[in-house]
């Protein structure tokens, strides 16, 4: 079986765009814009229930900020799939944590061993906690809300 090379790029530059609760655009020093697909979480879609929500959360958390995206490959979309940090905070799991998005575990071996555990663990006390979407008693996944609506 083939296995992904453990060694990551690096972007650096200014969030410049929030698409929804795990997309934003991401401006290079040479002036890219490149569309970045958080890794490792699935947030709701716009349409969704807290999927405003997300939205606006991961704004507070990158938007106009000056950003890292530690990635690996690209998505069918053409977007670079990364980790997002701003001021050491990954983004991603701070979704998580306020439960804003689902620990994606579709794609969770892509994550490193640490990274996979503690979003794990922060979906977990999301769920306990009752936050943000955990707080619906039937929350709709975002990929499940994706295929009704692809299949309408």
């Amino acid at each position: 079986m083939a296995t992904m090379a453990a060694v990551a790029d690096t972007l650096d530059g200014k969030v410049v765009g929030v698409s929804d609760g795990d997309t934003v655009t991401l401006l290079t020093a040479e002036h890219r814009q490149i569309k970045i697909r958080i890794a490792g979480i699935d947030a709701p879609e716009k349409a969704q229930a807290f999927g405003q929500a997300a939205k606006k959360a991961m704004s507070a958390c990158a938007f106009g900020k000056a950003a890292s995206v530690e990635w690996k490959k690209l998505d069918r979309y053409g977007r670079t799939i990364g980790q997002l940090s701003v001021d050491g905070v990954d983004c991603g799991l701070r979704q998580v944590e306020l439960g804003l998005a689902w620990h994606y575990k579709a794609y969770e071996r892509e994550q490193a061993p640490t990274d996979r555990q503690a979003y794990a663990e922060a979906e977990k006390a999301a769920k306990e906690a009752g936050k943000g979407l955990w707080s619906d008693p039937k929350p709709q996944p975002p990929w499940e809300f994706r295929h009704s609506k692809a299949s309408h």
